[in-house]
């Protein structure tokens, strides 16, 4: 994709996350952490053009990366691999996809990571929507990690710049964001 085409995708996807996404007040996170300000990305990454906004800014990030699958922690991560799954197939650069619960369910497979199968030593990446300490984002990278799964990097579509890019970094993870709340306006 032109370095233009990436550009307006990105100027897109920002006048929609400052439109819809952004809400001001009083809100506890799950972080732990009281914040003046929320973002929702699920009300960009479950419209269709923030699907596909998000889809193919993540899909050109990581389109040259020897991975087997992108996937993240329920529930940010959700419709994100959902787009990046279809506009992969459609381009044809196949990347599986997965979903990380909290915990393992308590019936059926008794899953903790959703998806297809992925073999032990898999190198995937991990995406969700907002990261403030990086919390969901670690948690799932102990489950891949207790799978034997290889996971470096995790791409975000905004970073609140609270403390996750060092936490990640502690844990061996790079963060990568398409924004950082200061191109909000935050």
């Amino acid at each position: 994709m032109p370095k233009e085409e990436l550009k307006e995708l990105k100027i897109k996807l920002l006048a929609l996350l400052k439109k819809d996404a952004l809400k001001k007040g009083a809100f506890l996170l799950s972080s732990g952490k009281m914040s003046n300000y929320y973002l929702d990305g699920r009300i960009i990454t479950l419209t269709p053009e923030g699907a596909y906004l998000v889809a193919s800014i993540i899909l050109e990030l990581v389109k040259d990366e020897k991975i087997e699958a992108i996937g993240g922690p329920t529930l940010g991560a959700d419709p994100i691999v959902g787009s990046v799954a279809v506009l992969s197939h459609i381009k044809n650069i196949p990347l599986k996809t997965f979903i990380v619960r909290k915990d393992a369910k308590g019936h059926g497979t008794k899953q903790q990571i959703e998806g297809p199968p992925l073999a032990r030593g898999s190198r995937v990446f991990l995406v969700d929507d907002v990261a403030t300490t990086g919390k969901a984002l670690l948690e799932a990278k102990q489950a891949l990690d207790n799978a034997g799964i290889a996971v470096e990097r995790a791409i975000v579509i905004v970073d609140r710049k609270e403390g996750a890019r060092e936490n990640l970094s502690a844990a061996g993870l790079r963060l990568e964001s398409i924004f950082e709340i200061e191109e909000l306006g935050v």
